[in-house]
Formats: C-alpha cells, structure tokens, sequence
C-alpha cells in the first residue's frame, strides 16, 4: 500500500458524567511522547476512512459512524514520513486532519506502536500531550462538546 500524502489523529473520549470527559492519550513504544491515534492515509483513502483505520489498527475500536470531523488541521514537514518516493519532490508538507470520537468503554488493545493508555481530564490529557497540534484538536473537541451539552 502506499502512503497517502495526508496524516491523521483521532481523540477517544468517553463521559464521565454529564459535564465531564475522559480523553484517551497514548504513549509511544520507541519514543517517550504522548499522542492521540495518528496515522497517515493509505491509498486512495479519504481522511475519514485513514481515520477508522488508524483506530481499529491502534486500539481495537471499530468508528462506525461515529467519527466527528474537526476544524483543527495541521501541517507536518514532508521529510518526516518513509515510503514516499512516489510523492511529488515539491511536496513540502502534509495535512494533518483531526476526529473525534465518542466510546462506551475505556478497555483499548493497544497495537505494538504503543506502549501505554491513559484516560484523562481535559486539563490533564492538554499537559501531557507532546504535539501542539494534538492539543488545539482537542481544546476545539472539548469546546464543541460543552456546546453540545447547553
């Protein structure tokens, strides 16, 4: 399969109670930082099927329909990523796009590329995340959440 020129990360949440959630954040194998499920498209995927995928691939969790598409999008340098000698040598950098996702279950089997699972408070999973483009995803999923609530 060949790597799509797009990435993609998915925030877990589950309610906690009415008002309240618990993102899912996941530490790396070989790296010590911390992340939602990311991955990058496949083929002719669209980011919401590289999304599905990812999850399925790196917690067990089937998205169905649940996925919620967010604003937030990144930009990641192209030189980052292997397996993409058949990308244009113009291509600089990529979009990183971000979901959200509700689930009825804490319980993940994690893939090899991960070594750990914490389910946090909203302030908490924001501290520990590592990439700045995971923490405006996921300050943009708790704001359309509280605003779904009211």
């Amino acid at each position: 399969m060949a790597r799509a020129p797009f990435q993609v990360i998915v925030l877990l949440f589950l309610h906690e109670n009415a008002n309240e959630r618990l993102y899912a954040v996941f530490r790396r194998s070989k790296h010590d930082m911390w992340q939602a499920v990311s991955g990058g498209g496949e083929d002719s995927e669209t980011p919401a099927e590289a999304a599905m995928r990812e999850t399925l691939e790196e917690t067990g969790i089937v998205a169905g329909d649940g996925l919620i598409a967010l604003d937030s999008q990144a930009s990641i340098p192209a030189a980052v990523f292997s397996g993409t000698a058949h990308w244009p040598n113009d291509l600089f950098v990529v979009p990183e796009y971000a979901f959200g996702l509700s689930v009825t279950d804490a319980a993940i089997q994690l893939s090899d590329e991960h070594r750990e699972v914490a389910w946090l408070s909203f302030h908490e999973a924001h501290e520990r995340l590592t990439w700045d483009s995971n923490k405006v995803a996921l300050w943009e999923l708790e704001q359309r959440l509280k605003t779904r609530r009211q």
